[in-house]
């Protein structure tokens, strides 16, 4: 199951009556928006990318949108698969337990202020 959001853009003008639609509509599900600035927020529901993807191709041709954006997605078996990642590996480096070799040989590359090409 994926989840995503979508931030839709139109003129204020247009906001209430595409909110209509959304609400009315079996493809979206209305959250929110900002009559000021002509953004409304909705989610998408799909068994997998190519349906989220549809249910989006139709927010986009709702009469009067500009533009429709995902901000975010949750994608259940992503996640379910990275878990699997993290409880395979180890949670410390070999190299931290390997005894051999020195601490000043090893490079910490997680400082993005100091890193080194």
């Amino acid at each position: 199951m994926n989840i995503s959001s979508i931030v839709i853009q139109t003129k204020p003008l247009h906001v209430k009556e595409i909110i209509a639609i959304c609400e009315a509509s079996d493809f979206c599900d209305y959250h929110f928006h900002d009559e000021q600035t002509g953004k409304i927020i909705v989610t998408i529901e799909g068994a997998d990318l190519d349906e989220e993807m549809a249910k989006m191709k139709k927010i986009e041709q709702i009469p009067h949108v500009i533009c429709a954006d995902m901000m975010m997605a949750y994608s259940e078996d992503e996640l379910d698969a990275e878990r699997e990642k993290l409880a395979q590996s180890p949670s410390v480096p070999d190299i931290l337990n390997d005894e051999t070799v020195a601490l000043k040989d090893i490079v910490y590359k997680g400082d993005l202020k100091k890193k080194i090409n």
